[in-house]
């Protein structure tokens, strides 16, 4: 049997727990890929990205979302998922890898949309705080829906 033995001043054994300790902090902040907010973590995203993703289409939304949700994708193949998820291409997003997950769903009351009386909404999808997909709909039942541009 061989035995080792090593002699390790304090400083030293101090400067070696520092080096390992930083280096794992380092490596978990890189595996988590965003910076440090934990996977699923939609506050990586904050409200005013949002606003400020939604004024680059021209809406000024209320400072604050008026419903906040987490929501599960349909599955893929619903006619529910494939017609919305059509929406959803047409923007450029596609909500196919994010079926059967659950996302952060913010809705903004939009204030410039028209003088009709009728109010609406833009939704938006957010995962790993990332836009995935949204859009825009009067708050009648019956009415339209479509994408961020205005069509």
């Amino acid at each position: 049997m061989v035995v080792m033995t090593a002699k390790l001043s304090k400083k030293k054994l101090l400067g070696i727990l520092a080096v390992v300790a930083a280096g794992i902090l380092l490596l978990s902040c890189c595996m988590k890929g965003d910076g440090g907010a934990a996977s699923g973590d939609d506050t990586a995203m904050e409200n005013d990205d949002r606003i400020a993703f939604l004024s680059s289409f021209g809406y000024t939304v209320n400072g604050e979302p008026t419903q906040t949700q987490q929501i599960r994708i349909p599955e893929a193949g619903s006619e529910v998922f494939d017609r919305y998820n059509a929406l959803q291409q047409s923007q450029g997003y596609d909500l196919s890898g994010f079926a059967g997950q659950t996302v952060t769903r913010y809705v903004y009351k939009i204030e410039n949309y028209d003088d009709t009386g009728t109010e609406w909404f833009a939704t938006l999808l957010v995962s790993d705080g990332q836009i995935i997909g949204g859009d825009v709909a009067s708050s009648d039942p019956e009415g339209p829906m479509h994408g961020f541009a205005r069509s």
